[in-house]
C-alpha cells in the first residue's frame, strides 16, 4: 500500500455514543438499483431466442472509434473489434480482452471479462434487445442484463444460495463444483475455518430476524449456532472446539491439517484450531445469546462458553491442543505477546473482547467473577486496553487482510458491552485508527461496525452501499484477471506474497470472488470455477446495517 491509503489513519476521534442496538423490526426495503446479471446461450439459443429481432454490430465504424477516443475517460483496453451504441451516450466496445461499457454523461466505465460474464474473452459482436445486451464471442453468447432489485430482494437469492449447497452438518460451507462452473455437480467440503465462516452466517440470520421477525431466519440461526457448539462437544476436550469435522465415508476428506478420530463412530475432528476460529466462536455467541436464545439456549451457551474461556485462562491465555502444546496461533497472554510485536495490539483485541463477551454470557455468576478478575489484570498489570491502539501497525503493502477481519469481529463486541468511558474512549481510538486505515476498502462489514461501535455519523455509508450492490450476483470463483488492464494504477507496493496490486479497490464485481479476509486490492485471481462461495460476506454487513438502522 502506499503513503496514500495511510494519511488518514493517525486522524483519531474518540466518540462516546454506542448505537442503540433494541430490537425492532423494519419495514422491508424498497430503495431499487440496477442489479448486473448474466446467461450464457448457444448460437442455436441464441438464434431461437431472439427470432432474429436482434441486429449484431460486428465490426468498428471510424467515426465512432473517433468518438470512444475522444472520450475523458480511461480505458482497460486499445484494440477495439467492436462498436455498439445502445443510446446516444451509452457505448459498448468489444475487444480481444473482454467488453466495455461506457457512459459519456456520468464518465463510468464498467469492464467485461472473463467467464464471470463471457463465454470467452474475444468479443465479435454486440447487439440489444428489450433492455439487454447481446455479446457474441467464438464460444457462444452472452446476454448481459441490469434487472431492479433492491438489496433486501439480493439478499434472498444469497440466503436461498447457502440453504440449497452450502449446508453441511449446520456449517456454512465452501461448495467444490466437479464440473467447473456447474452448480448441479456442487459438494460441500470443510474447511480450515468452518467455525468463523459458520459464525459469521449465524449473525446474519440473527439480525434478519430481529429485522424483519421471519422465523426461517431464527431458524437457520439455531442450526448454524448448534454446529458451532458441536465443535467444541466433539473434540473430548473440554473448551477446545475443532476447526472443522467431518461424517467418514461421506465427507470428502482433506487432505492437510491435523485431524483425529472423534469418540463418535464415523466422525473426525480437525485440530490446531486457529485464533480465526476462538474470534468467531465469541463474536456468533454474544449476537445468537443476545437476539435469538431462549432460556435453555442461553443456558447451554453459557455453559460452552465457560469451558472454553476456562480453558483459555487455565492454560495462561493458551489454547491446548491434544498433543498439549498451544496451537500456532491460539495463545494470548502477557508471556508470549511480545514474541511477535506486530501483532500486540492484535492479540490484546482478541483476549480483551473474549472475555467481555464471557462476562455478558456470565450475567452474575461466579464466573463472571472470574473473566472480570483476568480482563481487570490484563489492563491494569499489562496495559493490553492501551495495546490495542496498535492494531494496524504493519509494513505498508503488507497487510494481512484476515487480521483485519479478526480485528473488526473482536471491536463489536467488545465496544458493545463495554460500559466504563475511560476505557471505551481507548477503544474507540483504537477502532478509529483501524478504520480509518480501512475505509479506501469500501468494506460494508467494518463500516458497519466502526458505526456500531462509535455512534459516529460518518461511516460511509453511500460507500458501503455501492459495495453491497457491486457483489455480484454469482459467487462461483470465475478466473479474473485485471493486471492487464490499461486504466488500473498498479501500486509501487506489492501485496504480503509479493504479487502486484492495484492502487485503489475496483468494482467489487470486476475483482476474484473471495471472502472479507481476502485482500480487495488483488488483480488476479480465482480457480476456473471450481468452487462457489456461501455468499455470507454479503448477507453479515447488509442484514447488521438494516439492524442498526443505517442502510435501508
Amino acid at each position: 500500500m502506499t503513503v496514500s491509503r495511510w494519511q488518514a489513519a493517525f486522524a483519531v476521534v474518540a466518540c462516546t455514543t454506542l448505537l442503540s442496538a433494541a430490537p425492532f423490526r423494519q419495514a422491508a426495503s424498497s430503495t431499487r438499483y440496477l442489479q448486473k446479471s448474466r446467461t450464457f446461450h448457444s448460437a442455436a439459443e441464441f438464434a431461437r431466442t431472439t427470432s432474429g429481432r436482434v441486429q449484431m454490430r460486428t465490426s468498428v465504424d471510424p467515426a465512432d472509434e473517433l468518438r470512444i477516443r475522444r472520450l475523458p475517460v480511461h480505458l482497460p483496453v486499445n484494440e477495439f473489434t467492436v462498436i455498439a451504441f445502445e443510446s446516444p451516450t451509452l457505448a459498448w466496445i468489444g475487444s480481444p480482452q473482454g467488453v466495455v461499457r461506457v457512459k459519456a454523461e456520468s464518465r463510468t466505465v464498467e469492464y467485461f471479462v472473463g467467464e464471470r460474464w463471457l463465454p470467452d474473452d474475444h468479443v465479435n459482436g454486440i447487439g440489444f434487445e428489450n433492455g439487454a445486451t447481446w455479446v457474441q464471442t467464438g464460444k457462444g453468447f452472452s446476454r448481459i442484463s441490469y434487472r431492479p432489485m433492491t438489496l433486501e430482494e439480493k439478499s434472498g437469492v444469497f440466503v436461498d444460495r447457502i440453504r440449497a449447497r452450502h449446508n453441511r452438518w449446520g456449517f456454512t460451507a465452501t461448495s467444490d463444483l466437479r464440473v467447473p462452473g456447474d452448480l448441479t455437480t456442487n459438494q460441500p467440503v470443510s474447511t480450515d475455518n468452518d467455525g468463523l465462516w459458520t459464525a459469521m452466517y449465524v449473525a446474519a440470520e440473527c439480525f434478519r430476524y430481529k429485522v424483519t421477525g421471519q422465523a426461517e431466519a431464527r431458524d437457520h440461526a439455531r442450526q448454524g449456532m448448534q454446529a458451532i457448539l458441536r465443535l467444541e462437544s466433539i473434540t473430548g476436550i473440554s473448551g477446545f472446539p475443532a476447526r472443522s469435522l467431518i461424517k467418514v465415508g461421506e465427507d470428502v476428506q482433506p487432505k492437510d491439517g491435523e485431524w483425529h478420530d472423534a469418540a463418535e463412530t464415523g466422525w473426525r475432528w480437525k485440530g490446531d484450531t486457529s485464533s480465526d476460529e476462538i474470534v468467531g466462536h465469541y463474536f456468533a455467541f454474544a449476537i445468537y445469546y443476545d437476539l435469538v436464545a431462549d432460556a435453555d439456549e442461553k443456558k447451554q451457551l453459557r455453559a460452552a462458553l465457560d469451558r472454553i474461556t476456562t480453558h483459555i485462562l487455565d492454560h495462561g491465555y493458551q489454547l491446548i491442543d491434544v498433543d498439549g502444546q498451544h496451537t500456532r496461533w491460539g495463545w494470548w497472554g502477557p508471556e508470549a505477546i511480545w514474541e511477535e510485536p506486530g501483532e500486540t495490539g492484535l492479540r490484546a483485541l482478541h483476549i480483551l473482547s473474549h472475555l467481555r463477551v464471557a462476562m455478558h454470557l456470565a450475567e452474575n455468576t461466579p464466573a463472571a467473577t472470574k473473566y472480570r478478575t483476568a480482563y481487570d489484570d490484563l489492563i491494569k498489570t499489562h496495559r493490553y486496553h492501551l495495546l490495542t491502539r496498535n492494531q494496524k501497525i504493519a509494513i505498508p503493502g503488507h497487510i494481512n487482510h484476515s487480521d483485519d477481519e479478526l480485528a473488526f469481529l473482536s471491536y463489536y463486541p467488545l465496544l458493545l458491552y463495554e460500559t466504563d468511558p475511560q476505557l471505551r474512549a481507548v477503544y474507540q481510538q483504537s477502532l478509529e485508527r483501524s478504520w480509518q486505515v480501512e475505509r479506501p476498502e469500501r468494506n460494508p462489514l467494518w463500516n458497519a461496525i466502526y458505526a456500531a461501535g462509535t455512534g459516529a455519523p460518518e461511516f460511509d455509508r453511500d460507500a458501503s452501499i455501492r459495495t453491497l450492490r457491486e457483489i455480484p450476483l454469482d459467487t462461483i470463483t470465475w478466473t479474473v484477471r485485471n493486471s492487464q488492464r490499461l486504466d488500473v494504477a498498479i501500486d509501487p507496493l506489492s501485496d504480503r506474497f509479493d504479487r502486484p496490486q492495484s492502487l485503489v479497490v475496483l468494482p467489487y464485481d470486476e475483482i476474484p470472488m473471495w471472502k472479507w479476509n481476502s485482500n480487495p486490492y488483488a488483480l488476479d485471481g480465482g480457480n476456473g470455477g471450481r468452487s462457489e462461495d456461501d455468499g455470507a460476506y454479503f448477507l453479515l454487513p447488509y442484514w447488521m446495517g438494516r439492524y442498526y438502522r443505517l442502510f435501508q
